[in-house]
């Protein structure tokens, strides 16, 4: 029993031992709050992952290393806890990386990707970027540059809805907490953001800009509503992505999901996929992320060919059909089509179901079977379905009758819906052909003079030269015929060229409550002038004429809600706040839109409200966008390489056509940060038990530590497991450069400096700068660790090698660096001194070890000058005590010397 906190129960004998486990988990739930259990068990069992699920506060208890301060060389203990604690505190009472902004000084914008502050809080594996991002920032600062450095929160999301669904805690009050979390833990690692500057999404101020931003959007005519066919999940309340459904299961949550229309909002991102295709070239991105941008947008050359619907079927569709249009990048395998096919949800197959022919109710049945599939089920599928439409298409250069079928891997979603199927020269109308038995023409060969087998079972999907295609096509190139192609088709008024994109308007609304609500109202109809419809009296919403929320009003707001479950109304639960929805205005009656943004639309534009985040006048001043802006080093993780940088660069772009940002794109240079695995080479997770907890890693090896071994692991970039054993060597590096400090501290350092520690300052000095250049942190370690080394073994250290070691190591451990600063005499931080200068001259090594052979075998080595005399060389050689010992009883016959590179020794 103890005053604070109730029960307190201990655990003895192996951490594997399941009934001790199932007894703290029994008895605790009752007892306690908090477990302390070995640190082994902590990162290497899954029972405490399974005991934090349960509410308890784990605190492991160290084994790697003791707790008491590390004795260094220098006599005095480097407590890291009260050192760290202690800058901490200095940095934050003295404003020292509060953002300044001088006339005619260069600057540097060091943004995260902020992150979303989930529950579960920080694992080690997050800190990696941002420790990155504040060496460059503290780097950057020492180099005399202006540094915005800022952190916020992506606090908007479908986690704190979840939470509150099964709790009944406003998603607020859980956001609120979790943000507290977040930023104990990364202030606890001594990142120098301006926290002055924080913000979060979620902030009133914040939403009103967002509503703000979606208003210039929605006056620009880029935002509309559409009845889209979604991935609707009841038990979510909201609609899901493609990529968010599995097996018609939710990726959270394994809920159910169906596809059914529902009226959204839309953001049209393809009017501008000219310009975000385009305007890549210059970014200093990774390769990947580029081609995976230009992949997502898809820009596709080719033609769009109308085929006509048979004369005989036009009466037999309802409401007619004079043609179909299908769009291809290859118009020089026309000639090989020999069906078309066109997507279950095209205008045309709804048409069909309806009609009187014989295959209608297949047709019908065939497409109420589609929409049960995700469009990237369809995708992937290998069995390829579909069903005969009953009518044929009229070729447009030929005037052959093609059969018209309907099949699901082809998508409404891109180009028209409908495709040319050229099997010979398609995997996906070859798969389809065969299985259906359709005919399959080779009309591209390798050369003119190929022989064609007489029947392909591969599509040749190659350009080549065009075959079989007639007189005026055939032994062109697959370049040539495409123009030919086209060209005959305008003259026949069948077709046009064309460019077209894979990229997809933005489904932009959801049906959840937490969320900027979307700032649009509509005229409300009543059946009686007057009704009310806040008590159900018959009415319509009229959604044909939406209305902007007038600026002055906006934000727009959340209204207070109990019951934040979604039920079985795809319209979400704000369609249940009446009081909210409906207001009455001017003599009648209107409605709030009901759907809210994605959490995407706060992380849009975030690092333009970091530039000016107090102003209430504007989202932002032209006079700071155009301080700050564009950001000049954005890291954070590969997974967002494709929407988020993609919504966000079209917001930019937006803004910038409205002339409301100076710069074309938002984010200059872009740095994914590998991901840190687990001790198990597995991703970290609560299931696998395999996460580590920065606290407890700050706690006993201390902030500094865990941001040297991150950066120590491996390139930034690369992938690599934690391994908290490692720690000790750079544990002992700090230890080791603290006691280089209190040395000088107390013992009084030199002035003088030998030639060689001077070089290998230098040395230093331009290696560090080049490697921070690169962001090559792992190497700018190794290269400190080697100089620290070689100044512990001088009898007497040189005040200037300590200073500029201390300078070097700042923005990697500035807690040390600072700690060392004090000592070596200064009272101010070292935050804004001057980066150390090397001089190439000092760099160059003037003497080298060159090996010394007798009758061609190494015998020995000397340290030499680089250009040294033969004479020096020989008198050197000469005296080596290893290579008299080769030469007892021998005459030398001949002494070669290559300056440099060798000295042989002949003797007999």
């Amino acid at each position: 029993k103890t005053s604070s906190m109730g029960y307190r129960m201990c655990m003895w004998g192996p951490s594997h031992c399941a009934a001790r486990w199932a007894a703290l988990a029994v008895l605790g739930t009752r007892f306690c709050r908090a477990v302390h259990v070995p640190r082994s068990a902590v990162y290497g069992g899954q029972q405490p992952a399974r005991l934090r699920q349960h509410g308890f506060q784990i605190h492991a208890v160290a084994t790697e290393l003791p707790r008491t301060p590390t004795r260094t060389s220098g006599g005095l203990a480097y407590d890291h806890t009260a050192i760290e604690q202690k800058w901490q505190q200095y940095w934050d009472e003295h404003c020292t990386f509060a953002t300044r902004r001088r006339e005619g000084k260069d600057k540097k914008y060091v943004l995260d990707m902020f992150p979303y502050p989930s529950g579960a809080g920080l694992h080690v594996g997050h800190p990696e970027g941002y420790t990155a991002s504040d060496i460059m920032a503290r780097y950057w600062r020492m180099r005399d540059f202006d540094v915005l450095h800022p952190m916020g929160w992506d606090a908007f999301g479908l986690p704190a809805e979840q939470h509150a669904v099964q709790t009944g805690t406003h998603p607020a009050e859980t956001t609120k907490l979790n943000i507290a979390n977040f930023k104990r833990q990364l202030k606890s690692l001594g990142f120098s953001y301006d926290w002055e500057r924080e913000l979060a999404t979620t902030d009133e101020e914040y939403v009103r800009w967002t509503q703000w931003i979606f208003l210039q959007i929605f006056k620009k005519k880029l935002a509309f509503q559409s009845e889209v066919t979604v991935n609707w999940c009841s038990e979510l309340g909201t609609v899901l992505a493609n990529e968010e459904v599995i097996d018609g299961l939710s990726e959270r949550g394994g809920f159910p999901v169906e596809r059914l229309p529902l009226r959204q909002w839309v953001l049209q991102i393809t009017a501008l996929a000219e310009p975000l295709a385009a305007e890549l070239e210059g970014l200093e991105w990774p390769e990947g992320t580029v081609q995976m941008q230009r992949a997502w947008i898809g820009r596709s050359e080719g033609a769009e060919i109308t085929f006509d619907v048979e004369p005989e079927a036009r009466g037999v569709v309802a409401g007619g059909e004079s043609g179909i249009n299908v769009f291809t990048t290859r118009p020089d395998t026309l000639m090989g089509a020999t069906y078309v096919v066109i997507a279950p949800e095209h205008p045309l197959a709804a048409k069909l179901a309806e009609s009187n022919t014989p295959e209608a109710a297949g047709v019908a049945s065939y497409v109420q079977e589609a929409k049960r599939k995700s469009d990237m089920e369809r995708m992937i599928s290998k069995d390829k379905t579909g069903v005969y439409s009953g009518i044929s298409v009229i070729h447009p250069l030929n005037g052959e009758q093609l059969p018209l079928w309907i099949a699901d891997y082809v998508l409404a979603t891109y180009g028209t819906g409908a495709v040319m199927a050229v099997p010979a020269h398609d995997e996906r109308d070859m798969a389809f052909a065969r299985k259906f038995e359709l005919p399959i023409k080779q009309v591209v060969a390798e050369s003119a003079d190929a022989q064609l087998p007489d029947e392909l079972t591969v599509a040749l999907t190659e350009p080549g030269v065009v075959v079989s295609s007639g007189p005026d096509l055939d032994g062109l190139s697959s370049a040539e015929a495409n123009a030919a192609v086209v060209a005959k088709l305008v003259d026949a008024g069948r077709g046009v060229s064309k460019i077209t994109y894979k990229l997809r308007d933005w489904v932009f609304s959801r049906q959840r409550y937490w969320g900027e609500p979307i700032p649009i109202y509509f005229p409300v109809d009543m059946d009686d002038p007057d009704g009310d419809p806040r008590r159900s009296d018959p009415h319509k919403i009229d959604f044909g004429q939406p209305m902007a929320v007038a600026e002055e009003e906006l934000p727009v707001k959340l209204p207070p809600l109990e019951d934040f479950s979604p039920g079985d109304d795809p319209a979400g639960c704000l369609a249940r706040c009446v009081d909210w929805r409906y207001f009455y205005r001017d003599g009648r009656w209107w409605a709030r839109e009901t759907n809210t943004m994605p959490q995407w639309a706060g992380s849009c534009w975030y690092y333009l409200r970091f530039a000016d985040p107090h102003n209430t006048e504007s989202a932002w001043s032209e006079q700071a966008e155009r301080a700050w802006l564009p950001v000049d080093l954005y890291v954070g993780g590969a997974e967002h390489a494709v929407l988020h940088l993609l919504y966000a660069r079209f917001w930019h772009k937006v803004l910038h056509s409205l002339g409301l940002v100076s710069t074309a794109e938002p984010f200059q240079k872009l740095v994914h940060q590998g991901m840190i695995l687990g001790s198990d080479g597995e991703k970290m997770s609560k299931s696998r038990g395999n996460v580590v907890n920065p606290d407890d890693i700050v706690s006993t090896y201390g902030a500094d530590a865990m941001r040297l071994y991150e950066m120590f692991m491996g390139p930034l970039e690369a992938v690599k497991p934690w391994q908290t054993e490692q720690i000790s060597g750079v544990v002992r590096f700090q230890n080791r450069l603290y006691g280089l400090a209190t040395k000088v501290a107390n013992e009084g350092g030199t002035e003088q400096m030998d030639e060689e520690t001077t070089r290998r300052m230098h040395q230093t000095i331009r290696k560090v700068s080049y490697d921070l250049d690169s962001l090559s942190f792992n190497t700018a370690i190794s290269a400190m660790m080697v100089f620290s080394n070689h100044l512990q073994s001088l009898k007497q250290v040189p005040v200037e090698a300590v200073t500029v070691l201390v300078l070097l190591l700042s923005p990697m451990a500035p807690h040390l660096a600072e700690e060392a600063w004090q000592l070596l005499g200064n009272s101010h931080t070292l935050a804004y001194e001057p980066w150390p200068v090397f001089d190439e001259a000092l760099c160059i090594e003037t003497t080298i070890t060159m090996a010394v052979q007798v009758n061609g075998k190494v015998r020995s080595t000397i340290e030499i000058s680089k250009t040294a005399e033969e004479v020096a060389a020989k008198e050197l050689a000469l005296a080596d005590p290893k290579v008299i010992k080769f030469l007892e009883d021998k005459e030398v016959k001949k002494f070669i010397y290559v300056p440099g590179r060798i000295v042989n020794i002949v003797a007999k």
